[in-house]
């Protein structure tokens, strides 16, 4: 096991499974406290046990994050019982309802807004609830986890909208925190897992291990700059200090 983030303290939304269990391990191995929060206590639990293994510590949270009041409550809570927080992951996304309901001539208008809940407000709760704790201490590491439709066409309204308001979401949280915490945008290469598990697809573990790995550089006190990777400036949407 890694010590680089020894003492550390994470959160990972949608930690259950796929990306985010990927996600979630490599933290762990790298001597991270983990708290991973979604719906399914067996999956959570599992990656608990899965954290232990690999000599890190992890804490499951059952919570549902389509609750924001909810959702802000337990990511304080990780934050009370630690006495710090300093990696958010928001990875908590995905598609609400079935395809049918969500083409654009029949899209269901409740279905919508809840598409755009999960894949972009749902960040917004869990940064407003990990902010304080990392301002406090003058360290923290934001990572939201974005979509290769936010750079080009296809998806769903409701999840294509999302994940293009991530874009701006990252990029103005960058702009009005403190140098001390740096915010970014991780995008998964397309097709890169399927959401239910790794094995769902040929090379499936090969693909959660390099999006993994793809957050590591993005939580560590030596980050270094990535430079504008997926809008024109003014601005980047990768910051680091």
């Amino acid at each position: 096991m890694s010590e680089r983030l020894r003492d550390q303290v994470a959160v990972v939304t949608g930690g259950g499974r796929g990306i985010g269990r990927a996600i979630a391990l490599g933290l762990a191995a790298e001597g991270a406290t983990v708290a991973v929060l979604a719906r399914t206590r067996t999956e959570l639990e599992a990656v608990v046990a899965a954290a232990e293994e690999r000599g890190g510590a992890g804490l499951a949270l059952v919570v549902d994050c389509m609750d924001g009041a909810a959702l802000k409550a337990a990511v304080a809570e990780v934050g009370e019982r630690f006495g710090r927080l300093d990696v958010l992951v928001n990875n908590v996304g995905g598609l609400v309802g079935e395809p049918a309901r969500l083409a654009a001539l029949d899209h269901d208008d409740e279905l919508f807004e809840r598409n755009l809940f999960l894949n972009l407000t749902t960040a917004y709760y869990a940064t407003r609830a990990a902010l304080p704790r990392m301002v406090e201490r003058g360290y923290g590491r934001v990572v939201n986890i974005g979509s290769g439709y936010a750079t080009h066409g296809g998806g769903t309204l409701g999840y294509s909208a999302g994940k293009h308001g991530l874009v701006g979401f990252t990029r103005a949280l960058a702009y009005q925190v403190p140098t001390a915490v740096t915010v970014s945008l991780l995008w998964p290469t397309r097709g890169l897992v399927a959401s239910t598990c790794a094995g769902g697809m040929p090379g499936g573990l090969g693909r959660l291990a390099a999006a993994a790995g793809g957050a590591a550089p993005l939580v560590g006190a030596r980050a270094t700059p990535a430079g504008d990777r997926f809008v024109p400036r003014p601005g980047p949407i990768w910051k680091y200090q």
